[in-house]
Protein backbone atom coordinates (compact mmCIF):
# COMPACT_ATOMS: atom_id res chain seq x y z
CA UNK A 1 0.00 0.00 0.00
CA UNK A 2 1.34 3.23 -1.01
CA UNK A 3 1.42 5.75 1.72
CA UNK A 4 -0.03 9.73 0.57
CA UNK A 5 -1.04 12.77 2.13
CA UNK A 6 -4.51 12.88 1.21
CA UNK A 7 -6.79 12.16 4.02
CA UNK A 8 -8.72 8.64 3.73
CA UNK A 9 -12.11 9.30 2.49
CA UNK A 10 -15.37 6.85 2.42
CA UNK A 11 -18.29 7.06 -0.31
CA UNK A 12 -21.99 5.21 0.59
CA UNK A 13 -23.90 5.37 -1.86
CA UNK A 14 -23.12 4.22 -5.50
CA UNK A 15 -26.04 5.13 -7.74
CA UNK A 16 -26.15 7.17 -10.62
CA UNK A 17 -24.67 10.43 -8.80
CA UNK A 18 -22.50 8.06 -6.23
CA UNK A 19 -20.80 6.11 -8.60
CA UNK A 20 -19.33 9.13 -10.77
CA UNK A 21 -18.59 10.99 -7.39
CA UNK A 22 -16.60 8.82 -6.24
CA UNK A 23 -14.52 8.21 -9.01
CA UNK A 24 -13.39 11.39 -9.32
CA UNK A 25 -12.38 11.32 -5.30
CA UNK A 26 -10.13 8.08 -6.40
CA UNK A 27 -9.13 10.21 -9.25
CA UNK A 28 -8.12 12.93 -6.99
CA UNK A 29 -5.51 10.50 -5.19
CA UNK A 30 -7.66 9.51 -2.34
CA UNK A 31 -7.58 6.24 -0.11
CA UNK A 32 -10.95 5.45 -0.83
CA UNK A 33 -13.17 2.86 0.91
CA UNK A 34 -17.03 2.62 -0.26
CA UNK A 35 -20.13 1.09 0.73
CA UNK A 36 -23.63 0.02 -1.44
CA UNK A 37 -26.24 -1.51 -0.22
CA UNK A 38 -26.41 -3.15 -3.36
CA UNK A 39 -22.96 -4.61 -3.01
CA UNK A 40 -22.45 -5.38 -6.63
CA UNK A 41 -22.53 -1.91 -7.59
CA UNK A 42 -19.00 -1.79 -5.75
CA UNK A 43 -17.67 -3.83 -7.98
CA UNK A 44 -16.19 -0.75 -10.67
CA UNK A 45 -14.66 1.04 -7.81
CA UNK A 46 -13.19 -1.77 -6.37
CA UNK A 47 -11.30 -3.01 -9.50
CA UNK A 48 -9.30 0.64 -9.25
CA UNK A 49 -8.52 -0.01 -5.65
CA UNK A 50 -11.13 1.15 -3.94
CA UNK A 51 -11.64 -0.84 -0.65
CA UNK A 52 -15.50 -2.53 -0.04
CA UNK A 53 -16.66 -2.07 3.69
CA UNK A 54 -19.61 -4.18 5.14
CA UNK A 55 -21.21 -1.61 6.33
CA UNK A 56 -21.36 2.22 7.11
CA UNK A 57 -19.54 2.10 10.39
CA UNK A 58 -16.50 0.13 8.85
CA UNK A 59 -16.65 2.82 6.24
CA UNK A 60 -16.14 5.42 9.36
CA UNK A 61 -13.38 3.49 10.76
CA UNK A 62 -11.17 3.42 8.32
CA UNK A 63 -12.16 7.05 6.78
CA UNK A 64 -11.52 10.50 8.01
CA UNK A 65 -13.95 12.33 5.42
CA UNK A 66 -17.33 10.11 4.83
CA UNK A 67 -19.75 11.30 2.21
CA UNK A 68 -22.96 9.92 1.97
CA UNK A 69 -25.06 10.32 -1.31
CA UNK A 70 -28.41 8.06 -0.59
CA UNK A 71 -32.01 8.65 -1.61
CA UNK A 72 -33.70 10.38 1.12
CA UNK A 73 -34.23 11.82 4.34
CA UNK A 74 -34.94 7.77 6.22
CA UNK A 75 -32.32 6.60 4.27
CA UNK A 76 -29.33 9.41 5.91
CA UNK A 77 -30.73 8.94 8.98
CA UNK A 78 -30.22 5.03 8.86
CA UNK A 79 -26.90 5.42 7.33
CA UNK A 80 -25.90 7.43 9.99
CA UNK A 81 -27.20 6.28 13.16
CA UNK A 82 -28.70 3.38 13.12
CA UNK A 83 -27.41 -0.38 13.54
CA UNK A 84 -24.21 -0.44 12.02
CA UNK A 85 -24.29 3.55 10.95
CA UNK A 86 -21.34 5.89 11.07
CA UNK A 87 -22.03 7.18 14.40
CA UNK A 88 -21.04 2.90 15.34
CA UNK A 89 -17.33 3.51 13.66
CA UNK A 90 -16.52 7.03 13.27
CA UNK A 91 -13.39 7.95 14.50
CA UNK A 92 -12.90 11.25 16.76
CA UNK A 93 -11.98 14.10 14.35
CA UNK A 94 -13.85 12.64 11.08
CA UNK A 95 -16.31 14.98 9.25
CA UNK A 96 -19.71 13.31 7.56
CA UNK A 97 -20.36 14.92 3.99
CA UNK A 98 -23.75 14.56 3.55
CA UNK A 99 -24.71 15.09 -0.29
CA UNK A 100 -28.00 14.03 -0.23
CA UNK A 101 -31.05 16.07 -0.62
CA UNK A 102 -32.82 15.58 2.87
CA UNK A 103 -34.38 17.67 5.27
CA UNK A 104 -32.89 20.41 6.96
CA UNK A 105 -34.37 19.69 10.39
CA UNK A 106 -32.38 16.10 10.39
CA UNK A 107 -29.20 17.25 9.38
CA UNK A 108 -29.52 19.70 12.38
CA UNK A 109 -30.16 16.36 14.42
CA UNK A 110 -27.58 14.49 13.09
CA UNK A 111 -25.33 17.15 12.94
CA UNK A 112 -25.95 17.29 17.21
CA UNK A 113 -25.49 13.43 17.64
CA UNK A 114 -22.58 13.62 15.51
CA UNK A 115 -20.60 16.69 17.57
CA UNK A 116 -21.34 14.60 20.67
CA UNK A 117 -19.06 12.21 19.40
CA UNK A 118 -16.54 14.92 18.80
CA UNK A 119 -17.17 15.49 15.07
CA UNK A 120 -18.51 17.21 12.06
CA UNK A 121 -21.54 17.36 9.99
CA UNK A 122 -21.14 19.12 6.83
CA UNK A 123 -24.86 18.71 4.85
CA UNK A 124 -23.60 19.74 0.98
CA UNK A 125 -26.41 19.09 -1.49
CA UNK A 126 -25.82 19.16 -5.13
CA UNK A 127 -27.68 20.39 -8.37
CA UNK A 128 -26.55 18.99 -11.51
CA UNK A 129 -27.88 16.03 -11.86
CA UNK A 130 -25.74 12.82 -12.91
CA UNK A 131 -24.37 15.15 -16.05
CA UNK A 132 -22.48 17.30 -13.28
CA UNK A 133 -22.06 13.63 -11.22
CA UNK A 134 -19.95 12.34 -14.26
CA UNK A 135 -18.16 15.79 -15.92
CA UNK A 136 -17.79 17.03 -11.98
CA UNK A 137 -19.17 20.20 -12.53
CA UNK A 138 -21.89 20.11 -9.53
CA UNK A 139 -22.66 22.89 -8.12
CA UNK A 140 -22.39 22.11 -4.11
CA UNK A 141 -24.21 24.70 -1.67
CA UNK A 142 -22.78 23.43 1.93
CA UNK A 143 -23.96 24.01 5.45
CA UNK A 144 -22.46 23.36 8.67
CA UNK A 145 -19.06 24.06 10.84
CA UNK A 146 -16.79 26.20 8.95
CA UNK A 147 -13.62 24.67 9.71
CA UNK A 148 -15.28 21.46 8.90
CA UNK A 149 -16.36 22.61 5.56
CA UNK A 150 -12.76 24.06 4.69
CA UNK A 151 -11.47 21.06 5.43
CA UNK A 152 -13.25 19.17 3.07
CA UNK A 153 -13.41 21.62 0.43
CA UNK A 154 -10.86 19.99 -1.63
CA UNK A 155 -12.32 17.20 -1.62
CA UNK A 156 -15.51 19.24 -3.02
CA UNK A 157 -13.65 20.79 -5.32
CA UNK A 158 -13.07 17.21 -7.05
CA UNK A 159 -16.88 16.66 -7.52
CA UNK A 160 -17.85 20.20 -8.10
CA UNK A 161 -17.30 23.48 -9.80
CA UNK A 162 -19.73 25.57 -7.93
CA UNK A 163 -19.26 25.46 -4.26
CA UNK A 164 -20.85 27.72 -1.96
CA UNK A 165 -20.77 28.02 1.94
CA UNK A 166 -24.45 28.97 2.97
CA UNK A 167 -24.11 28.93 7.10
CA UNK A 168 -25.10 26.48 10.41
CA UNK A 169 -26.08 23.38 10.11
CA UNK A 170 -29.11 22.96 7.57
CA UNK A 171 -28.00 25.86 5.30
CA UNK A 172 -27.02 23.88 2.46
CA UNK A 173 -30.44 22.28 2.28
CA UNK A 174 -32.00 25.07 2.61
CA UNK A 175 -30.44 26.42 -0.14
CA UNK A 176 -30.82 23.82 -2.08
CA UNK A 177 -34.68 24.33 -1.37
CA UNK A 178 -34.49 27.69 -2.78
CA UNK A 179 -32.65 26.41 -5.33
CA UNK A 180 -35.60 24.25 -7.05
Amino acid sequence: MTQTSRPPVGFIGLGIMGRPMAGHIMKGGHPLTVYNRTRSKTTELAALGAAVAGSPAEVAARSEIIIVMVSDTPDVEQVVAGPQGIIEGIRTGSVVVDMSTISPRMERLLDEKLRARGCALVDAPVSGGDVGARHASLAIMAGGDRPAFERVRPVLELMGRAITYCGPSGSGQIAKLCNQ
